[in-house]
Parts: structure tokens; C-alpha cells; sequence
């Protein structure tokens, strides 16, 4: 059998949205390809020191993470860029103009900065553990990296920032537009020239619309029937339920592992 790049997106794929653990099908997967010598690889949309931890732990030497900015191959961190500066900052001056409030990643960790208190007036938290740094004189300027920004725009006036089209972004909290990097393909790509492989080789497995990037024309796409229907009708199989064995039941399907 062909050698095969197996790149599998975390959340919804691999784990159980419900316990945040990954499927033991799953996990039993990855090592029988592994075993079989395919290249297998985590891409998530997740900033690396958020799925650091989940890489090590079930046993992946390679990952695209941080939305396909970030490169992990063999266990060493080969990439990890920032948005794109101008963009990012044309993002975060309209917001700024528009009244919304703004909390901004300037480097690979938990830490978010504003200016002042408006994005908690505004919508409340975020749904996930942050440091929050108010800092009166912070100022993007400064280091011109921008990782993430969090934009407390509702859904309903989406359309008010219109600068949003020039960097990635995706809503999964109608509070509020995460803007991140959305560039799986890419960074699926880039692995490919560390690794030595070809896009016809290569294998992806995902469910939401953050995985509808890596859906390229030159890979085969499997989407999860737990998957949104955008990504299922974009896909060339559609697997079972990654909690009723998805992963396993598409790859004994094709082949892959026996």
C-alpha cells in the first residue's frame, strides 16, 4: 500500500465534544496507521500552546495548528506566524472606531490585552480561561504581532465591520468574532515540503466549518457525520459519528489499516 498523510482536525474528529477526551477508536487508529508508515498529523485551529498538551499526550509527532500557522514536525516546532500585521490592524482600528471592544493575542499564550474594560461590558467574558492584561497605554504598534483577536461585534451587526473579510474569522459564541488564522490548506502544505510528501497523498478528517479550508481539491476529504452540512457536501466520504467509530470504520473502509 501507497504511503498516505493522515491529517485529522482535533475537536469534533478526534475527541468527544461531550468529555473533551480523545474517542479510544481514534486513538487506536492513529497508532495502527502509524504502525502501517503512514504520516499521521494533528490540524487543528487551536493555538499550539493550547493543543501542546493533547499532541504529547496521545502520541503525535506532527501537527498544523494555530489555524495553519504553526508547524510541529517530529516533535520539534518548526513555525509559528502571526496574522498578517496590516490586516489585523485595519481589523482592530475599525473595530475601535466602531465602538466594540477588543481584546487582542499578541504572542502563543493564554494572555489577551485591551486598553479598558469595554468587551467585558459589552458581552461578558469569553467562554474559555484567559489572562486578561487592561493596560490604558497598550498599543498593537508596538510589536506589530498580532496571533488573535476577540471583537465584541454581534452577529446582527457583522456587516457594520467591514474589514473583516481581510482576516480570517470565525464565530462560535454569537457574543462575539474571534479572528484567528484560517488556513489549514496551507499549513497542511507546508508540512507536506518538511515531510516530503505530494497533496495527492494526503487524507483529511473533519467536521466544522473551520475544517471547510483543508477541504482542498487534491486531498481526500472525509467529514464526520457529527460534521456541519456545508463540510458534508464538500467531502468525497462521509464517515460515521466520531463517537460511534468513525475514524476507525472509514480507514478499515479504505484500506489503511486492516
Amino acid at each position: 500500500m501507497s504511503k498516505k498523510f493522515f491529517f485529522f482536525d482535533i475537536d469534533g474528529t478526534l475527541t468527544d465534544r461531550k468529555t473533551g477526551r480523545i474517542v479510544p477508536s481514534a486513538l487506536e487508529t492513529v497508532k495502527r496507521l502509524q504502525e502501517a508508515g503512514h504520516f499521521v498529523s494533528i490540524a487543528t485551529g487551536r493555538a499550539r500552546y493550547k493543543a501542546e498538551k493533547f499532541r504529547v499526550a496521545n502520541g503525535f509527532k506532527n501537527m498544523v495548528c494555530n489555524g495553519g500557522h504553526g508547524i510541529i514536525y517530529d516533535g520539534e516546532l518548526k513555525e509559528n506566524r502571526p496574522l498578517n500585521y496590516e490586516a489585523a490592524k485595519a481589523v482592530y482600528d475599525q473595530a475601535r472606531e466602531l465602538g466594540y471592544g477588543i481584546y487582542t493575542a499578541i504572542d502563543d499564550s493564554n494572555k489577551v490585552y485591551a486598553t479598558d474594560f469595554l468587551f467585558h461590558e459589552q458581552v461578558g467574558m469569553r467562554k474559555e480561561p484567559s489572562v486578561y492584561i487592561i493596560d490604558p497605554e497598550f498599543d498593537p504598534e508596538k510589536d506589530r504581532k498580532i496571533y488573535k483577536m476577540y471583537v465584541s461585534v454581534p452577529k446582527e451587526e457583522e456587516d457594520r465591520l467591514t474589514t473583516k473579510e481581510m482576516v480570517g474569522h470565525l464565530r462560535f459564541e454569537k457574543e462575539y468574532l474571534m479572528f484567528q488564522p484560517d488556513a489549514k490548506q496551507e499549513g497542511i502544505l507546508r508540512m507536506l515540503s518538511y515531510a516530503g510528501g505530494n497533496p495527492e497523498d494526503v487524507v483529511v478528517f473533519g467536521d466544522d466549518y473551520n475544517d471547510l479550508n483543508m477541504f482542498d481539491e487534491r486531498f481526500f476529504k472525509i467529514a464526520m457525520e457529527n460534521g456541519c452540512d456545508e463540510l458534508k457536501a464538500k467531502a468525497d466520504y462521509v464517515a460515521d459519528e466520531n463517537v460511534k467509530d468513525g475514524i476507525y470504520k472509514a480507514c478499515i473502509k479504505y484500506g489503511w489499516i486492516c
